[in-house]
């Protein structure tokens, strides 16, 4: 067989909701080229199956009719004094008409559900208007991702579809979560793949996968479970599905670690001071505002003497506390009791304008600090939601026309079902976005149709969006899964290797919450992990009732045998039967050889169990960091780190190793095989 070609390898990604595909692998690897929804629409004709919704329309056409000109020698009917008439006619003709449809969801059959092929006919549609898109060469070997979920009779009806169909000279299926392993370069890890209906557990221990407690397909732990927890905080502030799928999409949504307080509870927390303290504090407080009071009600009196007295010192009193407290008697036998109330009422304006222009100072000097808190300390947030709708609601302004024919500014128009949600008090009317395309959904066939964006604020809910226990079902199913490996020396690194993939751990937090959930749960310190019992060898029975290994008093010559790092406890059961220290000669030479090949079989133990904590529960958790060497990944992230390993390991089995040790199934080994022979070399 002729070696492949960088350029002709084909790797897809089959997904729920996008599948990734490119032809050729370039110098330094990239993210996927080509991107597509995973879903197809029904033809016409059925058992067939287009990559967009086309829609028949039918236009009526106005065609006229002009009569021909009589010819020379004829005379028109009904004409006189040599006058003709032309009678020209009006026709329609009715043409119809098929267009594409890219923005609608109607109608749309989605091939993989929950991570599992739930239609096969529209999976090979899908998979051929991806091979007939990038229309490879016919020496093209081609590997797919699989999923976890998959079966071994999904394989094989895979194998069949790619050789059967596109005659490739060589096929290869690789997990998702070994590719994972091969972008990062971890041999032994535990991949964590957050999806869109589903998550995935895998523990992979030498480029092995472990298929015993592995968690396929978890249910409620997917990126469409935090919409659903969002739409059922919010539904009542009119929030809909669209609005929480974008808010969870943006910035602000966040998880944060379990335990962090919410924006609120900070403060209310800081209200809550100690009872008794402030029980003092009010008592002082309470004490100090009595004596004040008294040399209030003095002050009053003086004002209302000087008052009386034609004194114009009144305003010069102690504050609002002095209003009420005066000599009214006084005041009226002075005989300027307007001039009083005037007075009085001018000072009250005065002290409204100072406390109101000393208000807007600190909201002013307040605005730069609430702006430079960070997200999780923000008790509200807004972020951009983009609506599509028809052109003709929406003049040149951004406006959109009201029932009444007047023009609201900016405003949306009332809804009958349920409260709008608040809206950004900064933000004027929605600035409409044109579209190229036209969207057709029925009601609005053939209108042209706007994008409008609004900014939409929200309170702490953002936070909320896994607070129906996502994270402790997928905490849960990574300690069973790391847990049921049957090398007990390999779950430390288990733990120390763990990987996050997956768009639904896009949401901001997302893997620092798990990470922390496992830590709250299952981490332990590494002092507590070494007990007692670790430092007794194996072949030391357990103490027994009866003091047969009841540790006895030791002379000084058996102590001069033992090393610096001998267990005491060893070296007493050992002597134990001699305690006088009487042994034949060389007896002791021989119990110190036995001491010290214990003491080095000891370490050899602590050694194999150091990260472990004896297989039961770690002591340390870590991230494993993606290598740096593919700039093209750093913006791109690393939730599609699968389709970078494929790549990676693309290139290892076609080019590389071109069918050596077995890494992928040609065409000869097909047709003597069949499809169930793609099980010997599946990765």
């Amino acid at each position: 067989m002729p070696p492949f070609k960088d350029e002709h390898i084909l790797v897809i990604a089959p997904g729920s909701q996008t599948t990734l595909a490119q032809l050729g692998l370039p110098e330094s690897f990239t993210p996927a080229q080509l991107r597509v929804s995973s879903r197809m629409f029904p033809a016409e004709k059925k058992g067939e199956w287009e990559p967009l919704k086309v829609r028949e329309r039918k236009i009526t056409k106005q065609k006229k009719d002009v009569a021909p000109e009589p010819k020379d020698g004829d005379t028109a009917m009904g004409g006189t004094d040599g006058q003709t008439n032309h009678a020209d006619t009006t026709t329609e003709e009715e043409g119809t008409y098929f267009e594409e449809d890219p923005t609608t969801e109607e109608g749309a059959v989605y091939p993989i559900r929950e991570g599992r092929v739930v239609d096969w006919s529209c999976l090979f549609a899908l998979m051929t208007h991806i091979y007939n898109t990038l229309s490879p060469p016919f020496h093209t070997p081609i590997l797919i991702i699989t999923q976890p979920a998959w079966t071994a009779q999904d394989h094989e009806t895979l194998t069949q579809f790619f050789f059967e169909k596109f005659k490739t000279p060589a096929f290869c299926l690789m997990d998702s979560a070994l590719a994972v392993c091969y972008a990062y370069g971890a041999s032994t890890a535990t991949v964590v793949d957050i999806g869109y209906e589903k998550c995935d557990i895998t523990a992979v221990n030498d480029f092995l996968i472990n298929d015993a407690g592995r968690g396929i397909a978890l249910t409620a732990c997917g990126g469409e479970s935090m919409t659903q927890r969002l739409l059922e905080l919010l539904s009542t502030k009119g929030f809909t599905r669209d609005m929480c799928e974008q808010l969870k999409r943006s910035g602000i949504c966040e998880i944060l670690p379990p335990g962090t307080a919410m924006p609120g509870e900070a403060e209310t927390e800081e209200a809550n001071i100690n009872p008794a303290a402030a029980a003092s504090a009010g008592a002082n407080a309470v004490g100090l505002k009595g004596r004040g009071s008294v040399g209030d009600s003095a002050a009053a009196l003086r004002v209302g003497a000087n008052i009386g007295e034609g004194g114009d010192d009144a305003q010069d009193g102690e504050g609002e506390d002095n209003e009420g407290v005066l000599d009214v008697a006084t005041i009226v036998a002075s005989g300027k009791t307007s001039e009083f109330l005037a007075r009085k009422e001018k000072e009250k304006m005065e002290k409204a304008e100072k406390a109101a222009a000393k208000k807007a100072a600190q909201e002013a000097a307040n605005a730069p600090k609430q702006a430079k808190l960070p997200n999780s300390k923000r008790m509200t947030a807004t972020f951009q939601f983009m609506e599509r709708r028809p052109l003709e609601e929406i003049n040149q302004n951004g406006k959109r026309p009201s029932q009444n024919g007047n023009q609201n500014s900016g405003e949306e128009p009332e809804c009958a079902k349920g409260p709008e949600p608040h809206t950004s008090s900064q933000t004027g009317a929605p600035e409409p976005v044109l579209s190229s395309h036209t969207q057709t959904d029925g009601h609005q066939n053939g209108e042209a149709t706007a994008l409008i964006r609004r900014d939409v604020e929200v309170g702490v809910e953002r936070f909320q969006a896994v607070t129906g226990g996502m994270l402790d079902q997928v905490a849960d199913a990574v300690h069973r899964c790391i847990h049921s490996v049957p090398e007990v020396g390999k779950r430390g690194e288990l733990w120390d290797n763990l990987i996050i993939v997956g768009n639904g751990s896009r949401v901001r937090g997302c893997k620092e919450a798990l990470v922390a959930k496992l830590n709250s749960k299952y981490l332990i310190s590494p002092s507590s992990a070494t007990i007692f019992t670790s430092e007794l060898p194996s072949n030391f029975t357990t103490p027994v009732a009866t003091g047969a290994n009841t540790p006895q008093p030791q002379s000084h010559l058996s102590n001069s045998h033992h090393g610096p790092g001998v267990n005491p406890l060893l070296a007493a059961a050992v002597t134990a039967s001699n305690p006088g220290g009487l042994a034949p000669p060389g007896q002791h030479q021989h119990l110190a050889a036995q001491l010290q090949m214990q003491q080095y079989q000891q370490q050899q133990q602590q050694q194999q169990h150091q990260h472990s904590g004896h297989g039961q529960t770690p002591t340390s958790i870590k991230l494993v960091k993606m290598p740096e060497y593919f700039p093209e990944w750093k913006d791109a992230g690393t939730e599609e780190a699968a389709f970078l390993g494929a790549q990676v390991a693309a290139k290892v089995v076609f080019v590389v190793d071109q069918g050596l040790s077995k890494g992928f199934m040609s065409r000869t080994e097909y047709n003597d095989l069949g499809p169930q022979g793609i099980h010997e070399f599946c990765m």
